[in-house]
């Protein structure tokens, strides 16, 4: 099985065209992609959440 693919958070930020103060208001009302915070402080989005998260946001729209 293949391992589940862990972006950086300017990765995603570029992929959804957001900037960071917008993505981190999103987080903070609770509608920001599921995002896993490493021991060093770094920030990763595993590929699997930010996927569910664009779906979930097509069903809406």
């Amino acid at each position: 099985m293949a391992r589940d693919e862990k972006l950086k958070l300017p990765e995603v930020l570029k992929e959804i065209k957001m900037s960071r103060a917008a993505f981190y208001r999103l987080r903070a009302r609770g509608q920001a992609p599921k995002l896993i915070k490493l021991s060093n402080g770094q920030i990763r989005c595993r590929r699997s959440d930010l996927d569910a998260w664009w779906a979930a946001h097509e069903i809406a729209a």
